[in-house]
């Protein structure tokens, strides 16, 4: 193996000791701090998904990966890995550095390549964390993994993150959460989107998790 080559995977079900006890940890604290609750998760399939999340806080991978039985890889700024302690736990719980001096190619091809290893993979479509709450336009990049990879694309949609931790707060406000994942599109289908053109692409996927966030706030209301 020369310099270049990606270390080998673990089995994309593998949960280390590191990514079990923050799992469960945050079960406790979320479902009772958060009245945390989930569904949809039976959707998932076995092998490699990518799960496409609105952004409405921080908290959004932690709220995602709760709940499943297997790790969720997502996307940090390289600089993150270099803060003590915070790189330890982003090493050990399946985290990616975006580098910008490569443009995000080397992160893309990581992507495609745990998707392909049967991961999954979490992407925020938004690019950036809401500032009122609601989905916001969609950043072109996510479409470069979906076009590349062979896999699944997953909604998620989250309510309740954007009022528990928005921007600029320091502190978790005891404030319902509700997650949904919704129904896939397969790769047929979504082999069919990417080549009936981007704009039809992106639409029927922030209209996929714009059901999935309708589906979360209508369980919130519900109480």
């Amino acid at each position: 193996m020369n310099r270049e080559d990606p270390a080998p995977l673990p089995s994309p079900t593998h949960r280390n000791w590191v990514w079990r006890t923050i799992q469960i940890l945050l079960q406790n604290v979320f479902t009772f701090w958060l009245g945390y609750r989930a569904r949809g998760i039976e959707k998932l399939p076995p092998g490699g998904a990518l799960l496409l999340v609105n952004h409405q806080s921080f908290l959004d991978p932690l709220l995602v990966g709760l709940p499943l039985t297997r790790p969720v890889s997502y996307l940090a700024r390289d600089n993150l890995f270099r803060i003590p302690v915070v790189g330890w736990i982003l090493r050990n719980t399946y985290v990616m550095p975006i580098k910008r001096e490569s443009a995000g190619t080397e992160s893309i091809r990581e992507s495609v390549r745990r998707l392909e290893h049967g991961y999954y993979v979490g992407l925020f479509p938004e690019g950036t964390r809401t500032r009122d709450g609601h989905l916001g336009e969609f950043k072109p990049g996510f479409l470069i993994i979906a076009r590349r990879a062979n896999v699944p694309i997953i909604p998620v949609g989250i309510a309740g993150a954007f009022r528990a931790l928005p921007r600029g707060a320091w502190w978790m406000r005891p404030v319902p959460v509700r997650v949904v994942f919704g129904d896939p599109l397969s790769e047929v289908e979504v082999q069919q989107l990417v080549e009936a053109g981007k704009e039809t692409l992106v639409k029927t996927i922030q209209q996929r998790i714009a059901s999935c966030l309708d589906e979360a706030n209508s369980w919130l209301n519900e109480g």
